[in-house]
């Protein structure tokens, strides 16, 4: 069972040596970030909510942005960024003006094709484009690319099968699962060990609160993220996976300004 504990750093305490996070001696600058911490082999991950799709998620091989959309003054507040995700191109998950904000010297980036096709070239330089299945290495983490696609016939336009990507990445020994936008697919259903996941569900671009309860009770992680759920039913998540007889805990983070 995976340990979580909520921290909230501000002023002094955020440039101090003591504390249990990784990346302990910040910046004044970087006070009142709330974070979910998960022990590692040899470290910590702590996870920051940002807004929808976006999270900021620190570990001990480097500071991870995930789909970072929204303009740079949504991270002013975080490390810079060592390596950033995005799962496809839609607005929600790419956005290539608050990229050229966060951008820097240091930083890689993990992308689908379509995006990679996107980007400027001083950026594919330094981004590795994975297709679905694609198995690798960022910034020394073994990544996967997951399949993220739409199932249900009036839905498919959305993500079609093949373009679109989740990721699996094995974080110092803590196996974490992005979903990306999708259904349930088999794909997911299929995952094993996973100990972190972030699944979406809103209509119609994903799933449904019933439809994502049914997959996470599936393949069981022992922590789930419901995110990219604007408009939806936490609740009723919560109570599908409940009545499913799951033991997954779900954490509800700050995401649209709420947490649990």
């Amino acid at each position: 069972m995976l340990t979580r504990r909520t921290i909230l750093l501000t002023g002094a305490a955020a440039a101090g040596t003591t504390l249990i996070r990784p990346y302990a001696a910040m910046a004044e600058s970087h006070a009142a970030m709330a974070g979910d911490t998960y022990t590692t082999a040899n470290g910590e991950i702590v996870i920051h909510p940002v807004s929808h799709a976006s999270f900021v998620m620190e570990t001990p091989a480097g500071v991870i942005y995930n789909d970072p959309v929204g303009g740079a003054d949504l991270y002013k507040d975080f490390p810079a960024p060592d390596l950033i995700l995005i799962t496809h191109h839609h607005g929600d998950h790419y956005d290539q003006p608050t990229l050229d904000a966060l951008w820097n010297d240091n930083v890689t980036m993990v992308a689908n094709p379509t995006v990679f096709d996107k980007l400027p070239e001083e950026m594919k330089a330094k981004t590795a484009s994975m297709s679905n299945g694609d198995t690798g290495e960022a910034r020394g983490l073994p990544i996967e690319a997951i399949p993220a696609y739409n199932l249900t016939e009036d839905r498919l336009q959305y993500h079609p099968q093949g373009r679109d990507n989740g990721y699996i990445l094995s974080v110092d020994g803590l196996r974490v699962y992005i979903a990306g936008d999708t259904e349930d697919i088999p794909e997911m259903r299929a995952l094993t060990d996973i100990d972190i996941a972030f699944v979406p569900f809103n209509l119609p671009y994903t799933m449904d609160e019933a439809q994502a309860a049914s997959a996470v009770a599936e393949f069981a992680p022992k922590v789930v993220y419901p995110y990219h759920y604007k408009g939806s039913d936490v609740g009723k998540f919560e109570a599908g996976l409940s009545a499913a007889g799951s033991t997954t805990e779900v954490v509800v983070g700050s995401f649209y300004g709420q947490s649990a």
